[in-house]
């Protein structure tokens, strides 16, 4: 089976660092797409970073996603947080090698990781 595995998130202060994983097992995310959706307190699932073999974005400078593949890895660092990105976290992938297909287009989900940052 696939299996979409977060860690890496907790408590941390504003201005504070964190890195979160994304590891998979039963699918091999290189030539695939990966994407990392926030859902923050009271809102909707938002989609906000991706990369693929030609594209990678995150939705402010201050994060950056990379992937290691000899570990199966997707990474979502994220610097000099505020309270504003305070969520959880959710890591997708996409049988395409392509970003921009949003939501629908994901076909596995981990369960997720809770960021959350203080003020």
């Amino acid at each position: 089976e696939v299996q979409l595995v977060e860690s890496g998130g907790g408590l941390v202060q504003a201005g504070g660092s964190l890195r979160l994983s994304c590891a998979a097992s039963g699918f091999t995310f290189d030539g695939h797409a990966i994407g990392w959706f926030r859902q923050a307190p009271g809102k909707e699932r938002e989609e906000v970073s991706c990369i693929s073999s030609s594209d990678a974005y995150s939705e402010t400078g201050r994060f950056t996603i990379t992937q290691n593949n000899a570990k199966n890895t997707v990474y979502r660092q994220m610097n000099s947080l505020k309270p504003e990105d305070t969520a959880v976290n959710f890591c997708a992938a996409t049988l395409r090698d392509g970003c921009g297909g949003g939501y629908d287009g994901m076909d596995y989900w981990g369960k997720g990781a809770l960021v959350t940052v203080s003020s």
